[in-house]
C-alpha cells in the first residue's frame, strides 16, 4: 500500500450572527431579560441564605441564653436549700423544702389548674411577637 499525504479538506467559515434591524434587538432583549432573571434568582437565593443565617443566629442565642438562665437558676436553689438548711439546723432539710415546694407547684399545675399554665405561657409567646390578644 502507497501512504497517500491526507487531502486538506478546506474549513468552512463560521457562520456568525449577522441579524441587523428587528432580529438584533429581539436577540439582544431575550438576552438581557434572561441575564436579568438569573441575576434576580441569584439575588434572592442569597436573601434566602442572610435571612436564614438571621433565624439560626436568634435561635442560637435564645438557646445559649436559656442554658446560661437554668444553670443560674439551679445555682440559686442549690444555694437556697443550703442556706434553708443551715437555718433549720440540718442540710437535708433544705433540699427536702426546696423539692416539696417544687413538687407542690408540679402538682398545682398539673392537678387543679392545667390550663393556667398553658394561658400563661401563650400570653408570654405572644407578647414576644408582638400579639396582641
Amino acid at each position: 500500500m502507497m501512504n497517500r499525504p491526507e487531502e486538506k479538506v478546506p474549513a468552512r467559515p463560521k457562520e456568525k450572527n449577522n441579524h441587523t434591524g428587528i432580529h438584533k434587538i429581539i436577540e439582544d432583549n431575550a438576552t438581557s431579560t434572561y441575564e436579568d432573571v438569573i441575576e434576580i434568582i441569584e439575588a434572592k437565593i442569597e436573601l434566602v441564605k442572610i435571612e436564614l443565617t438571621e433565624k439560626i443566629s436568634l435561635v442560637s442565642a435564645a438557646v445559649i441564653l436559656g442554658v446560661i438562665l437554668i444553670i443560674g437558676i439551679a445555682y440559686m436553689i442549690t444555694t437556697f436549700a443550703l442556706l434553708t438548711g443551715e437555718l433549720l439546723g440540718h442540710p437535708f432539710l433544705g433540699y427536702l423544702f426546696v423539692s416539696l415546694i417544687f413538687l407542690s407547684c408540679f402538682v398545682f399545675f398539673a392537678k387543679f389548674k392545667p390550663l393556667l399554665l398553658k394561658n400563661m405561657l401563650q400570653n408570654i409567646f405572644l407578647s414576644v411577637n408582638d400579639y396582641k390578644k
